[in-house]
């Protein structure tokens, strides 16, 4: 189960919740394409729900960004470009790199237990070549460490740095990747994290961002240093 998944404020409609994880694993796969309409009628056929459901299912949909709703035209997926994911990524190093610095000064009881057990969650994943299970439990990993900094108006845009990130990568691999080392790339930023090393854990976080994708050195300049 997620770690953020049973949380307050998250709980909606068993229905809903089918609806939008079934659109949002086809979207971040590729299966619906950007541009694609979604059309609420054909949807709650599709699913054997009210249109008030799907409704609320593609709301939460725009709020990952996945999808862009416009009025007349309707709901659409949404693009998934180069130009967005570069500005995603530096984004979302400005806000975990000075995240994790402000979590070493008072990392909660729980931190280094909860990201071993995600680690473990990412593993199990990656052993039965489940990308998107393992790419949700990557999302909670970094989510779980970013609670701790005590920002909790920043935490929605990180997921959704979060989930363009992961469609972008999954829907830009040539081939099959290795899932096992793709989550155990995470073990770095624990051992800073243990060792109560606040630079150290700041790199580890910077490069770990900085080498999901290969941008090159324009996006990353630091990288090499």
């Amino acid at each position: 189960m997620s770690y953020f998944s049973g949380r307050p404020g998250t709980s909606k409609p068993a229905k809903a919740t089918t609806a939008f994880n079934a659109l949002k694993r086809d979207i971040m796969l590729g299966t619906l394409a950007p541009g694609t309409g979604l059309i609420e009628l054909e949807l709650a056929a599709h699913f054997q729900c009210s249109q008030g459901t799907v409704r609320e299912a593609l709301l939460q949909l725009q709020e990952e960004g996945l999808v862009r709703r416009q009025g007349h035209r309707g709901t659409q997926v949404s693009e998934c470009t180069e130009d967005e994911a570069v500005e995603m990524f530096r984004l979302r190093q400005q806000i975990e790199a000075s995240g994790i610095v402000r979590v070493m000064r008072a990392p909660s009881r729980s931190l280094l237990a909860d990201l071993n057990t995600l680690l473990d969650e990412m593993l199990v994943a990656a052993e039965a070549d489940d990308e998107l299970q393992l790419a949700a439990f990557d999302r909670d990993f970094h989510r779980r460490i970013f609670e701790d900094a005590q920002l909790p108006a920043l935490d929605p845009i990180l997921h959704r740095c979060l989930v363009h990130n992961h469609r972008f990568k999954i829907s830009r691999s040539p081939m099959a990747r290795d899932l096992k080392a793709t989550a155990l790339r995470h073990r770095g930023i624990i051992d800073a994290i243990s060792e109560r090393d606040a630079a150290k854990a700041a790199a580890s976080m910077y490069r770990h961002i900085a080498t999901i994708v290969d941008f090159g050195p324009e996006v990353f300049p630091d990288l090499n240093q």
